[in-house]
């Protein structure tokens, strides 16, 4: 019986080489305050890095107008090896598209060439082209260029001696690097002024308008981490002096949150003229839209209360959101849970109605995951113990101050970049 072959080894797939690039260029010089000076305003370069108070060596990093190279310029002692080397050809190139422009502009602010710039092509060999005189056929030699360009050399206060080039290769490579550059930039741009059309449209989507209610004072506030986001809230007259208050968060960020967001507000603004007066039939009409009308594992959490103004009493539906708050008269807190799951995600979907009482003095609160789940630099959550401190301590205030208050305390409790939307609404009971 035959023995069995050796499957052979599959070739590992090689893992990606690490970048390597230059870093910088050392020039020894004699007076480091006088060659700083020379490179800074002969030659344009910027200083990056400042190590003049160095004991012993003093020496400083410059930047080249373009490129990612630095130079750095080194002051070391009299008395070391390279002390000797200040003076000599440095053997670096400094390379640009137009060199009789570099050095008209370098010359100009007393910059020492060893002379003007010339053309200069350089040879890889040479080729045989032949040719007819008569009956007999020659061969005759001809330079085959590998680039050309033009060339000049030029010194600093210490002698050191530089060259300035321009190839034609390098020149078009440039060139094509400045369009692409420029390409970009307007690209960007355009993204830019989209992305502000963006911001305006969806801020009119926010509530223009309040409905005038005698016994509610209510306010509403988004700050969105980007220029535009998936936070929602409204306010929206249901009629026989009801009032929706309603606020939800949609999966995701950016551009593609801001687009459900709409499509959300578009959904509930639209059955509220069907189902005003019948809040189940109206989320689930809600949910079987945008179910619908957006892509699969998108989904959104949202919080619809109805409040009449004639009995001070709230129905509403907690779909998957944070539980609602109320802070009653007396600081106590009554948590409004969920009363149905997220939207968007089942077609099959259904929910309970709750109801709450508010009496004067109460204050309902409703708010996003961005206020509690923004972090201090310890990497602590704001939450909802510091949220409901925040409400007790501002609650004197009007619910517009109330909001501002309250989104102060999560902005001192995490003071960097904002990583979500910041979305409350307020209602007191007067």
């Amino acid at each position: 019986m035959a023995s069995p072959q050796k499957m052979p080894e599959l070739p590992h797939a090689a893992p990606h080489p690490p970048f390597l690039r230059l870093q910088s260029a050392t020039i020894f010089v004699r007076n480091l305050e006088r060659s700083i000076d020379f490179y800074v305003n002969a030659l344009g370069f910027q200083l990056v890095f400042d190590a003049r108070n160095r004991p012993g060596r003093p020496w400083a990093v410059l930047a080249p107008p373009d490129g990612e190279t630095h130079l750095t310029l080194s002051a070391p002692e009299r008395d070391s090896a390279d002390y000797k080397l200040i003076g000599r050809h440095t053997h670096l190139t400094f390379i640009t598209e137009d060199v009789m422009g570099k050095f008209r502009e370098w010359r100009g602010r007393g910059v020492e060439f060893t002379g003007t710039p010339r053309l200069k092509r350089l040879q890889r060999g040479r080729r045989v082209l032949p040719h007819k005189s008569g009956s007999a056929e020659f061969s005759s030699e001809e330079p085959d260029p590998i680039w050309g360009g033009t060339f000049s050399r030029f010194r600093d206060p210490d002698g050191n001696l530089f060259s300035l080039v321009s190839f034609d290769e390098v020149t078009s490579s440039i060139e094509a690097q400045r369009r692409e550059h420029q390409r970009r930039l307007e690209a960007e741009q355009r993204s830019a002024q989209e992305l502000e059309i963006a911001k305006r449209v969806q801020s009119r989507l926010f509530p223009q308008n309040l409905p005038k209610l005698t016994t509610l004072d209510y306010a509403g506030v988004c700050q969105q981490a980007r220029q535009v986001g998936g936070d929602y809230y409204d306010f929206l007259s249901l009629g026989n002096n009801r009032l929706g208050l309603i606020i939800g968060d949609i999966s995701g960020k950016g551009i593609a949150a801001a687009l459900l967001m709409a499509n959300l507000q578009a959904n509930l603004r639209s059955q509220c003229a069907v189902h005003r007066d019948d809040p189940l039939r109206l989320l689930r009409a809600v949910n079987r839209l945008f179910c619908e009308n957006t892509p699969n594992g998108s989904f959104a959490t949202l919080f619809f209360a109805e409040y009449d103004d004639a009995s001070r009493r709230i129905r509403y539906a907690n779909c998957g959101h944070l539980c609602g708050l109320v802070l009653r008269a007396n600081s106590r807190i009554e948590s409004l849970h969920a009363t149905a799951t997220i939207l968007g995600a089942f077609q099959e979907w259904d929910c309970e109605i709750g109801e709450c009482q508010l009496e004067p003095g109460d204050t309902f609160v409703l708010y996003t995951d961005g206020v509690t789940e923004s972090f201090n630099p310890a990497l602590e959550e704001f939450g909802e113990e510091r949220l409901i401190d925040s409400l007790r301590r501002h609650r004197a205030l009007s619910p517009g101050d109330l909001l501002t208050a309250v989104v102060a305390d999560v902005r001192r409790h995490s003071p960097h970049e904002q990583h979500d939307d910041i979305t409350l609404i307020a209602a007191k009971a007067l």
